[in-house]
């Protein structure tokens, strides 16, 4: 469960404007509302423009009525802004979840923060501290899985904002689901039902979805590691060493997540992840994000 969407239903309610954009953060839907909001706002600029073109009226435009006419064009202005509205609030919402808005989310096996920019709301310590804490579980991941530890922090990191955006429950404990691992039908430990955002036709979609809850990071490492191993879906990804690219791009096809960009996030906090590992030195780690050959859908390979 998430934190709750305030919802600023007139214009002037500024309070709620600023509590729906302090949960962008929490709440995917509550990046649609700040963006009809914001739909609300620009329309409300241009009804003004307008009645200042016309002017006031010399015998009706008295204060007071000028007062009555302020507040009939603020309401006005979310009314024309509501259903489709004028199309503004679609791109705002593209925009502002490019930005890191949301928790993003992912395909038919998992979902998470992977349509969030890998920028988003975390510092540098707090992503040297998840770097820290994770480093250890995820060498030894990466041993099980034939990858390197970068592939899989990284994959970490996006997928949960560097735990900043873990699924939790109705008492606010954490769901330790680094990975954004769904509970299918196969799926009979404990889970949780939060909020999330799914790609259909390259668009986001807010929806929400049931994912798996663990006792412990180690935990959702062991299990991600026996999806993998498990789901031949994922077999591209196995074995692929260092290179991260050929690793998130497996993935993709996999269908792990729907987030066409997917890859290009990945391998973007990957070489974050091994600057802050090996430092100076991470240009001589033979980690390789990106490669200069097209992916193959059919053959798998790069």
């Amino acid at each position: 469960m998430t934190t709750p969407v305030a919802n600023a239903s007139v214009y002037g309610d500024f309070a709620g404007l600023e509590r729906l954009k302090s949960s962008l953060r929490h709440d995917p839907d509550a990046i649609r509302q700040v963006a009809r909001q914001f739909e609300g706002l620009f329309a409300r600029m241009m009804i003004k423009s307008m009645r200042d073109a016309i002017g006031r009226d010399p015998i009706f435009g008295s204060d007071q009525a000028q007062l009555y006419q302020g507040m009939f064009d603020d309401q006005l202005s979310l009314e024309l802004t509501r259903g489709r509205g004028l199309g503004l609030a679609d791109m705002l919402v593209r925009q502002l979840q490019r930005a890191g808005g949301t928790a993003a989310g992912g395909g038919a096996v998992a979902g998470g923060a992977a349509a969030a920019s890998p920028t988003t709301g975390a510092t540098s310590p707090e992503q040297a501290s998840f770097i820290r804490e994770l480093w250890p579980q995820a060498q030894q991941a990466a041993r099980q899985l034939g990858v390197h530890p970068v592939s899989l922090i990284a994959q970490a990191a996006l997928e949960s904002n560097w735990g900043r955006s873990v699924p939790r429950n109705a008492s606010g404990e954490s769901s330790h689901n680094l990975f954004g691992i769904k509970a299918g039908a196969d799926w009979s430990g404990a889970a949780v039902t939060t909020s999330t955002q799914e790609f259909r036709s390259g668009a986001p979609v807010a929806t929400r979805s049931a994912f798996r809850a663990y006792a412990s990071p180690a935990a959702s490492l062991e299990d991600y590691v026996a999806l993998l191993r498990s789901n031949p879906r994922f077999s591209g990804a196995l074995g692929s060493g260092a290179n991260v690219q050929a690793f998130a791009s497996a993935l993709q096809r996999g269908g792990y997540a729907t987030d066409p960009d997917y890859v290009q996030k990945v391998t973007s906090v990957a070489s974050r992840v091994a600057a802050a590992v090996f430092g100076g030195a991470a240009r001589s780690v033979p980690l390789k994000f990106a490669s200069a050959l097209p992916i193959s859908a059919r053959s798998g390979a790069l």
